[in-house]
């Protein structure tokens, strides 16, 4: 089973996060960077699916030069190679232009039978990129899933949403979003990180893998960020003593707030 992994270089969770002034486009260099949490989960069930069914993990990172790092973090972990969409014109790309991306570049690959992702990123959290992904191939989509088996050439999970857990299933080949609940991933052991450095890593343009500069970047947006501002200062909040009115006064604060 020849399974993609899609994962995303992301500024730290724990650090100061901000928008540029110039596009509002995320200011990555004013932060950490890591491989995102979410995908070290994916990378992690797609390395259990291959040690099970065997087969080959790829790492398919669309990023800035800078997320070699973490293409190479999930290299180690156990994936088998990985490829590198970079170019300047990527920068201030949407989810729609994203999915049309990945997409391209999962064409030019040999026989892929599975695709595994996040079932969201935490800089953009937009959550729909695996889905959208999916109706780009034609492939069938089993998102937030909190478990995955495959037999033969049936993938079936646990969904888990607000509404409750169901059983979906699909034939391969199939896009599948994971959640946190999925597993714990694994450490690179030292053994592993030394393995990374020589595993192959191709790097593709825009134009080796077919794509069009007016389809992705702020040009090729649909979506774009027009005006941001930092979060204003924490003040004070309203104290409130009981006079045998207190209940009173609250319920008009909310309802001041329109909170009730």
């Amino acid at each position: 089973m020849n399974i993609v992994v899609l994962v995303k270089q992301v500024p730290d969770t724990w650090s100061e996060r901000k928008l540029s002034d110039s596009d509002h486009t995320l200011d990555r260099a004013s932060a950490d960077v890591v491989l995102d949490e979410i995908n070290e989960r994916a990378v992690e069930e797609a390395l259990l699916a291959k040690e099970a069914h065997g087969g080959e993990v790829t790492v398919l990172c669309m990023g800035p030069d800078g997320a070699s790092d973490a293409i190479r973090k999930a290299l180690s972990m156990g994936a088998d190679k990985a490829v590198h969409l970079t170019d300047e014109a990527l920068h201030g790309t949407d989810a729609v232009g994203t999915a049309k991306a990945l997409a391209k570049v999962i064409g030019t690959l040999d026989s892929v039978d599975m695709i595994i992702a996040g079932n969201e990123s935490t800089d953009g959290r937009s959550g729909a990129v695996p889905a959208m992904l999916a109706e780009l191939l034609g492939w069938p989509q089993l998102t937030y899933a909190r478990s995955l088996s495959v037999e033969g050439s049936t993938v079936s999970i646990e969904r888990e949403t607000d509404a409750g857990v169901t059983s979906v299933r699909a034939e391969l080949p199939t896009v599948v979003s994971v959640t946190e609940k999925i597993n714990e991933p694994r450490y690179p052991s030292f053994k592993g990180i030394m393995a990374a450095k020589k595993k192959p890593v191709s790097t593709l343009a825009l134009a080796d893998a077919g794509i069009e500069a007016e389809e992705v970047g702020l040009s090729g947006a649909l979506t774009q960020m027009v005006s941001s501002a930092p979060a204003p200062p924490k003040e004070a909040g309203q104290q409130v003593t009981d006079e045998g009115d207190g209940g009173t006064r609250i319920v008009e604060f909310l309802s001041g707030k329109n909170l009730v």
